[in-house]
């Protein structure tokens, strides 16, 4: 044996070695040199379209060694999804281990997410003696910009917006030794070299000397005082502008909201750290951990500490949604401020943020009376990524800065798949592209309603195919026939001459939890449910509460809520209180409700309103759809509480509002703890099984009438909800198995799923029939996760249509 390793050990051989994944702009190829300078190893290591490759001389058990070692512990921000290994029968030519010019081959790599400020380079930054003391751009290979300033690929600085400045001789030493932890750090910089930060008015006054101070760790400085004695600054970041106030001044806060148009949706937070955030909510380990991951996203915490901010912080919410800085510039002007700050969107609401130090000086002139601006162009806006826990997981609402555009593996079976551009929803839109048996999801792009957001939509449809050289032989879209980006879809598959495919709503949804649990295309059929707002159905109406035997390649509908007309179609969205009256007309009809509710504060409202109109549209079926919408349903109750009832301010609102509201005490005790009842209708032969509100609402409205605190209709109304998806769960798959076909996993999606009450209690009652739960948590379940769904239904279509078997 002894003799046999020895041999093995002698034996020098040749290999190239190519690494896939999110290996460019994470450390990757300064680590293999390492790696290969410790094993003795020879050769050359270079990032090109596909990734990394590299060739490796020398003896095999060292090579064995060094891929062991990199696969275990790579870059910090490395993610490796596949090594391709092979010998080669030829001569060693290397004397030693290089890393060699990039080459510009076919694109086949990861862009690395933007990562926040690493533990070295902030400790870096706030020392006196470091010659980046108080620098807002220091950044080395585990942190720092990557995927807002790339403009090409592969990643290299040239190819980004900071081959605008060139290295000093001492960032160039430090770019050149490998045992510096800025060896090919790409975005590396310094007071000397690097970008620049200035502040300056918006406000068009003339400054009174403190502001144009000359000197960036004053202007720094600066910010955070004008901060700290209530102004309102714009400040440019990594992915856009934000606007800053102080969280505690609650006039600020007001002056603020009147500015930026934003009614009452809820602000982001910033805070120093962690003790800072404590002082307003509970943050369990789990929650700071994330909070302080390279992705440093914002994370909705319960707004339960010892201290209160301002209601206009979150009105009526029972959460605060914090983050920590994550940049250098944003923990230095953290340092300065004991308390919370709002850093919201640098834009007026609805519109995307602004990037450009031009575009911010014109468009947040109404907002912000200053702004901290640099001289680093931001070439790919990004905002700030959401994220809740519930189900003892985390859940990403939004994902954008910190996780995108990272590529995720399709699920087996989908090795083959042609290139595929997926256009996603029209609210909380993104778009996926699928290459090489990955799906690349964009970031979140906003509601494509705004012009502007529109825009920029099609601008990153353009970035994206240039950037990963992508060329679609398919597109994917929602069946809607009036969503803008199917509609984009449409025109661009006529005039290219493409395959089209589009997808219903709600069957992308359950697709897009599929895959992201690396469900396999060949797996049987799953029992699906979706809960959201609003989706196109088969049957012309609009579906929103299903219950679907589903898998990549078609779906079933077994079940659905009862449909309940939208007054007004979209109007019924901004005004929940049509859903009310909609609702309780369909369950009780009018009269029957004014004779046994009529002294309900709740009656007396919907008398007064324009009931006649409303009951002729009906009638005449005059802008009433149809729609089986659970988030509808929210909305009727949240309406019929007060708690949100004449105006939605925000997309989703009423439903936030009711959560918020739930009396956490009266979940307790499980199946026993009191819940509104609802009735699940088992259909005749042929028909659909349906569930029915009418006991629900004679049960919360006989409640309001003894007056029983909101808190426990809340409560009440979610408990009685979950023990129905369950109860009509458990019908559909007797009935399915009833048929010969087993159902081993249930999935669930969509934007009521966000709700943590619900997705719990869901989850709760569902453990009782024994099958797996699929539930997201890396991609939204909102529609922010469309894309992805319509991706994969797209992709087993097509190879469905031309015959090839699962692998």
């Amino acid at each position: 044996m002894a003799r046999t390793r020895k041999a093995a050990q002698d034996s020098i051989v040749v290999e190239t070695v190519r690494v896939r994944g999110t290996v460019q702009g994470v450390g990757f190829r300064p680590t293999v040199w390492r790696l290969a300078q410790g094993e003795g190893l020879a050769g050359t290591i270079g990032n090109d379209g596909g990734g990394v490759l590299i060739r490796l001389e020398g003896p095999e058990l060292a090579i064995e060694r060094l891929l062991g070692r990199l696969e275990a512990s790579p870059p910090p921000l490395a993610r490796i999804e596949s090594i391709e290994r092979k010998r080669l029968d030829e001569a060693p030519s290397c004397t030693d281990f290089r890393i060699i010019e990039s080459e510009t081959t076919g694109m086949r790599t990861a862009v690395a997410a933007d990562a926040a400020i690493c533990p070295a380079c902030k400790a870096e930054i706030l020392s006196p003696f470091e010659r980046r003391s108080r620098y807002p751009f220091a950044n080395c290979t585990h942190c720092g910009p990557r995927f807002s300033i790339i403009r090409a690929a592969p990643y290299d600085r040239a190819r980004t917006s900071m081959a605008d400045f060139a290295l000093c001789a001492d960032c160039a030493r430090e770019y050149r030794d490998p045992a510096d932890r800025r060896f090919h750090a790409q975005p590396i910089a310094c007071p000397v070299c690097g970008p620049r930060v200035r502040l300056i008015r918006l406000d068009g006054r003339l400054d009174g000397g403190a502001v144009e101070s000359g000197g960036m760790p004053d202007a720094v400085e600066a910010a955070a005082c004008l901060i700290a004695r209530g102004e309102i600054l714009a400040i440019k970041g990594i992915g856009g502008f934000h606007i800053a106030c102080d969280a505690t001044d609650a006039a600020a806060v007001a002056r603020l909201r009147e500015r930026k148009h934003r009614d009452a949706k809820p602000f982001a937070l910033m805070a120093r750290d962690l003790a800072v955030i404590r002082r307003y909510a509970d943050a369990s380990d789990a929650e700071c951990s994330v909070l302080e991951s390279p992705a440093a996203p914002i994370v909705l915490l319960r707004a339960n500490g010892p201290e209160r901010l301002p209601q206009a912080i979150a009105p009526g919410l029972d959460q605060l949604g914090f983050m920590l800085p994550y940049t250098p510039l944003h923990v230095l002007i953290m340092q300065r401020l004991d308390r919370p700050v709002v850093m919201t969107s640098g834009n007026l609401s609805d519109e995307p943020q602004a990037i450009d130090n031009d575009e911010a000086a014109e468009r947040l002139g109404g907002i912000a009376d200053f702004a901290l601006v640099h001289d680093r162009a931001i070439v790919n806006r990004i905002d700030d990524s959401v994220l809740r826990f519930a189900a003892g997981a985390p859940r990403i609402l939004r994902r954008a800065r910190g996780y995108a555009p990272g590529r995720m593996a399709l699920p087996p079976g989908f090795e083959a798949v042609p290139e595929i551009l997926a256009y996603g929803g029209e609210l909380k839109s993104t778009f996926c592209l699928v290459k090489d048996g990955a799906a690349i999801l964009s970031q979140h792009q906003g509601d494509l309603e705004n012009a502007a957001t529109l825009a920029d939509y099609e601008k990153n449809l353009g970035l994206y195919a240039a950037l990963f050289e992508h060329h679609p032989a398919v597109l994917a879209a929602d069946r809607h026939p009036e969503y803008l980006p199917a509609k984009h879809a449409r025109e661009a598959a006529g005039a290219r001459g493409l395959q089209l495919v589009e997808v219903q709503h709600h069957h992308a949804h359950i697709a897009s939890c599929l895959a992201e649990n690396g469900r396999a295309r060949e797996a049987g059929p799953v029992l699906g449910i979706a809960l959201d707002g609003l989706g196109f159905g088969d049957d012309g109406t609009l579906w929103g509460g299903e219950f679907l035997l589903a898998d990549y390649a078609g779906y079933r509908r077994l079940g659905t809520f009862k449909p309940v007309p939208m007054l007004g179609g979209a109007q019924a969205i901004r005004e929940p209180w049509r859903s009310t009256y909609a609702h309780l007309s369909a369950a009780l009809g009018w009269q029957d409700f004014a004779a046994r509710y009529g002294g309900l504060e709740l009656c007396s409202f919907l008398d007064r309103m324009p009931r006649a109109t409303l009951d002729a549209m009906l009638r005449r079926g005059i802008n009433t759809p149809l729609a089986s919408s659970c988030g509808r349903l929210f909305d009727a109750v949240a309406a019929a509480l007060g708690l949100c009832r004449e105006r939605a301010r925000y997309e989703g609102e009423g439903a936030m509002l009711l959560e918020a509201a739930v009396d956490r005490a009266a979940l307790e005790g499980g199946d026993h703890a009191p819940a509104y009842p609802f009735a699940v209708h088992r259909p005749a032969p042929g028909d659909l099984a349906y569930i029915d509100t009418l006991p629900m609402w004679q049960a919360l409205l006989d409640d309001l009438g003894r007056g029983t605190p909101a808190g426990v209709i809340a409560a009440r109304f979610h408990a009685g909800l979950a023990r129905a998806v369950a109860a009509m769960a458990a019908q559909a798959i007797s009935n399915v198995e009833a048929e010969g076909v087993a159902i081993d996993t249930i999935a669930l999606s969509g934007g009521c799923f966000q709700n943590r009450v619900l997705l719990e209690q869901v989850m709760a009652r569902l453990a009782a029939l024994g099958r797996a739960v699929l539930t997201q948590s890396e991609v939204p379940s909102n529609d922010g996760g469309l894309a992805l769904g319509q991706a994969c239904i797209a992709a087993a279509a097509v190879l469905n249509e031309r015959g090839q078997a699962c692998a």
